[in-house]
């Protein structure tokens, strides 16, 4: 299967990636991209999902092909083997019920994370937490500072879709409900806020 992803900036390219994954038991999927940002973003995912990936250079693009399913994949340790430390699932764009001083708490909790260092593996956005990573200019800010850090972001696509935001999201990748189940077993800990 090859998907032409040309010309599309992320996230789409991932999430073309993802429903074309998610209809297959095995297989390998072809990317064709343009961006040095899809493609290490594309990689990002792969090793996540634990699948194995190859990148083929061209003069304007990359083919980045996925392996799914097959044993005889080269990566022999399974990404679900490894336990990380912290997912943080955010189900509001404010901390408590005062939208004012919820929003005010919500900003003093990402600065902080950013200025100790004390970072979540992950955080999920779900919600109307899902407006932090799309049309709320100050928290995209905030949000791209904390994945430069090394925190992953995905925000929920079924919220996504409820509040018609799928074109918006700024930062991070669409999940899905898998990622905060998966939090259960692959994370020490899980922490809800919201």
């Amino acid at each position: 299967m090859e998907i032409d992803a040309r010309g599309l900036e992320c996230p789409k390219p991932i999430i073309l990636a993802e429903n074309a994954l998610s209809k297959i038991e095995e297989g390998v999927l072809t990317i064709i991209i343009d961006n040095e940002g899809s493609l290490e973003n594309l990689k990002k995912y792969a090793t996540r999902f634990g699948y194995y990936y190859e990148v083929e250079k061209n003069e304007n693009y990359w083919k980045l092909k996925i392996v799914k399913g097959y044993t005889c994949q080269l990566n022999n340790i399974s990404e679900k083997a490894i336990k990380k430390n912290l997912l943080v699932i955010i189900s509001s764009d404010v901390i408590g019920k005062d939208e004012n001083l919820g929003r005010i708490l919500m900003k003093a909790f990402f600065d902080t994370m950013i200025v100790t260092g004390q970072l979540p593996q992950m955080i999920f956005l779900m919600n109307t937490a899902v407006k932090l990573s799309t049309i709320d200019e100050e928290f995209i800010s905030i949000l791209k500072k904390v994945e430069q850090m090394g925190t992953e972001i995905f925000t929920c696509g079924t919220c996504l879709k409820y509040y018609n935001l799928e074109d918006s999201l700024k930062v991070g990748y669409r999940g899905t409900t898998n990622h905060f189940v998966e939090g259960m077993f692959d994370f020490h800990k899980t922490v809800w806020i919201g």
